[in-house]
């Protein structure tokens, strides 16, 4: 019998098939995900043909086969099998695909994995030579295709009992890289197969060695189980009313690593345009690492079952990064390795649908289920909240209704509705303090002629929410109000007649001090809102005291630093303004000290550090 020839791959050059080795995939475990997805491509083709030659057959299966003494791994399928002239077709050449010929050929949708030709390539990342056994159905005859690479393939006949087709892996050697012997590791194989093919619709198997003591003695006897390592139907694509609350909460448990049960499942199912299976959590805390850099949101992507990417961050919007969960489509484009997406429109829209969903949930909890929507606002608020301030408030209309803040009067959380939903009559504003904690927002100076006046606070400790009512402006024509602010204005106009007549007794009084604070203070003006306290400080303009706080926390590489106007208050109903009226008039030496250790308090008050503590404290002690 004359040797075979060994034939040449029919493409361009040996640098394609070296690129598709080397280049397409970035991780070898996925061999054996395209390799499963290949087989189970074929049990998919062999089931159609089956069913329209009126003999439905049910017993199928994928086989792994690891030998670890001669370092094989065989994965095996009783489907449709190939010719002698499918091999050369489909295996030698790069990039022919059998599947997307059989799609295109049939007219029933059929929801095959492959398109592109290329997965089986993979194999060549783990193994040093390959051999592909096939007996196509309906053909007496079986093949071998085998190849070491991109020097080549034979094609010789074989021996094969039944329909299906078994590629071997002979493995390369272990190296510093890798340790190809794992993968005939039992241990490994589950691991990977759970992790990528676990909702391959057909059985998985693979035959263990286990021990058992024999009856009536104490030595273990071996014996061989045939264990089947996929689940096969995903949880999602049951129905909703099969599905009880345990198996959402084991389900989610298992795949996300979480022990307390989600306080939401999203479930969803879409028909469309671009079709999907959606099943989304909303976990009851947030995770150590979620508020850090370290943290990647996204969820996982399937295709038809098969792991795509384990975190797809495009399919959910930063706002909702704390949502864990698996979408399933089989429209997707996906790239030549099914490692990654074409960002197409398919991709665009479903992550548009998920959004919007989560949106709704979100709402129906806020209304139907309070106690675990404040729980979720606790853990992941400030996601909603720079959700709404980035990019210059493209979100603020989606989740304007789903903020919350401290109430002053009620001493809890509301919503901006339900705040403006109890606002006094004649109330035109909405008023809010910034601080580091409650307890500190409200001892400030400013809050007490505001509740005082009987109007509500909105207390914020987040450096983000001045942010965030910047940005919204107004919600429900009621404009937003800092009662740190210099303007604030609530006197009637009786009040405001006589603040005036005591403005213009003390006016050179101001005038001194804001000139003796030059550089510090953009104004020094004489108050009467501001109850036992004897000053404190304001802003002027569009920088409030809190914002210039979190820009120096945050460092910010503008040239010219972030500040805010700062105006010194005093107060007019306390003894310390008659005190400086009458150093006006008699020791201005004196009255100029005392201005600077009234900024000193002032400065203190609102949480920033002094200009130079040591002139402050000596002041101090001199004018004692």
């Amino acid at each position: 019998m004359e040797a075979e020839i060994m034939k040449q791959f029919k493409t361009q050059s040996k640098r394609v098939l070296e690129l598709m080795i080397n280049s397409i995939y970035t991780n070898r475990e996925i061999f054996l995900r395209e390799l499963i997805s290949n087989a189970s491509d074929a049990i998919d083709k062999m089931h159609f043909k089956s069913l329209t030659d009126g003999n439905a057959a049910t017993d199928f299966k994928i086989r792994l086969i690891p030998n670890k003494e001669e370092r094989t791994l065989i994965v095996e399928d009783n489907g449709i099998g190939m010719t002698e002239e499918e091999l050369e077709k489909n295996l030698g050449t790069i990039a022919e695909s059998g599947t997307l010929a059989f799609k295109n050929a049939e007219k029933e949708k059929t929801e095959l994995i492959g398109q592109f030709g290329v997965g089986f390539y993979a194999a060549f990342m783990v193994a040093k030579k390959v051999e592909v056994t096939s007996k196509a159905y309906g053909s007496d005859k079986a093949f071998t295709w085998s190849s070491e690479g991109v020097d080549g393939y034979e094609i010789t006949p074989a021996e094969k009992q039944s329909a299906g087709t078994s590629v071997k892996l002979y493995l390369k050697d272990d190296d510093d890289d890798c340790k190809y012997g794992e993968y005939t590791e039992e241990y490994y194989l589950r691991m990977l197969v759970k992790k990528y093919s676990d909702y391959i619709r057909y059985p998985i198997v693979m035959d263990v060695t286990r021990t058992k003591k024999e009856e009536g003695s104490e030595e273990e006897k071996a014996y061989t189980e045939t264990v089947t390592l996929n689940s096969m139907i995903p949880l999602w694509k049951k129905q909703k009313s099969e599905i009880k609350k345990e198996d959402y909460d084991s389900f989610y448990a298992a795949k996300f690593h979480d022990y307390e049960p989600p306080v939401r499942v999203i479930h969803t199912n879409i028909e469309g345009t671009v079709n999907y299976t959606a099943l989304l959590f909303v976990p009851s805390h947030a995770g150590a690492d979620y508020y850090t850099k370290d943290y990647k949101k996204g969820l996982q992507l399937y295709s038809n079952g098969v792991l795509i990417t384990d975190c797809c961050e495009e399919l959910v919007p930063d706002c909702y990064a704390f949502v864990k969960g698996i979408v399933d489509s089989g429209d997707l484009s996906l790239n030549i390795s099914r490692e990654t997406l074409q960002k197409d429109r398919q991709l665009k829209a479903i992550a548009s649908g998920i959004e919007k969903k989560i949106t709704a949930e979100l709402t129906k909890m806020l209304e139907s289920d309070r106690e675990n929507y404040e729980k979720t606002f606790m853990n992941f608020g400030l996601s909603l909240k720079f959700g709404a301030y980035n990019n210059f408030g493209f979100k603020k209309d989606q989740l304007k209704d789903l903020l919350m803040f401290y109430s002053a009067e009620k001493q809890k959380l509301v919503t901006l509705k339900e705040y403006v939903a109890d606002m006094k009559e004649g109330q035109s504003e909405i008023f809010y303090a910034c601080g580091t904690d409650y307890d500190a927002i409200g001892s400030m100076p400013q809050t007490e002629q505001v509740r005082a006046k009987g109007y509500d606070i909105l207390y914020f400790k987040d450096s983000v929410d001045e942010f965030v009512v910047k940005v919204l402006n107004e919600y429900e024509e009621k404009k937003f109000k800092n009662v740190q602010d210099g303007d604030l204005d609530l006197g009637s106009e009786e009040d405001k007649k006589q603040l005036e007549e005591k403005r213009i007794e003390y006016k050179d009084v101001a005038e001194f001090m804001k000139e003796k604070l030059s550089g510090k203070a953009e104004d020094v003006r004489f108050t009467d809102k501001l109850g036992k306290s004897a000053v404190c400080l304001s802003a002027d303009g569009e920088i409030s005291l809190e914002m210039e706080k979190t820009f120096k926390s945050m460092k910010a590489t503008s040239p010219v630093p972030v500040e805010a106007k700062k105006v010194l208050e005093i107060n007019l109903n306390h003894p310390v303004a008659e005190k400086l009226k009458t150093l006006f008039e008699s020791d201005k030496d004196k009255l100029e000290k005392y201005a600077k250790v009234l900024w000193g308090e002032a400065l203190l008050l609102a949480g920033f550090d002094l200009d130079d503590a040591s002139e402050f404290t000596s002041l101090v002690s001199e004018l004692m």
